[in-house]
């Protein structure tokens, strides 16, 4: 059987948001029932991947090692409720370091395309913000919108998008899962 992989943005997405950004392990704080629904997606095949953009490294607001025990800490919240993320593909530039890696730009669903020998067409998406949708669709995934974080300004700014639209990470969990 071919390994069902899912692409999750992480600010906005699992955790809140903040336009200060998450500096450390204790500002990182899970979205109400998204790391339940992390655990249900893997319960039901899937693996999840998280493609981020972190420009607060670039910034000077944190470094790779809080970057590192934010997501130990991630991981280890999703442990306890049985979930896993299997990989974590981050940005550490900023807006003006004309990357490859910075969503929208797609080097880092590519890198995670090569690494794990994935084909990302039709491959599920899911973010918060109008450039996690605009990378999704350059690769050929399949883009879906939450309007936690910044999603309800994405949907304010972009009211023509033509893409499923939920609540929250839960609600496109069971989505996802119902249309196998």
């Amino acid at each position: 059987m071919t390994e069902r992989y899912l692409i999750l943005d992480r600010d906005g997405v699992i955790n809140a948001d903040s336009d200060a950004f998450i500096k450390s392990p204790d500002e990182w704080l899970p979205i109400s029932g998204s790391l339940e629904a992390i655990a249900l997606l893997n319960q039901h095949g899937f693996k999840v991947v998280v493609i981020t953009n972190q420009s607060g490294i670039a910034r000077g607001l944190f470094d790779l090692d809080t970057l590192s025990a934010i997501h130990a800490k991630m991981q280890q919240m999703l442990a306890d409720v049985g979930g896993k993320i299997e990989a974590i593909y981050f940005c550490p530039h900023g807006p003006q370091d004309d990357c490859v890696c910075r969503k929208p730009k797609t080097g880092l669903f590519e890198q995670f395309a090569a690494d794990k020998r994935v084909d990302l067409n039709n491959l599920y998406s899911v973010g918060d913000s109008y450039r996690d949708l605009e990378a999704s669709l350059a690769v050929g995934a399949r883009p879906l919108l939450v309007k936690t974080g910044k999603g309800l300004t994405t949907l304010k700014n972009h009211p023509q998008l033509n893409i499923p639209i939920f609540e929250h990470l839960y609600d496109a969990a069971t989505y996802i899962i119902a249309q196998r």
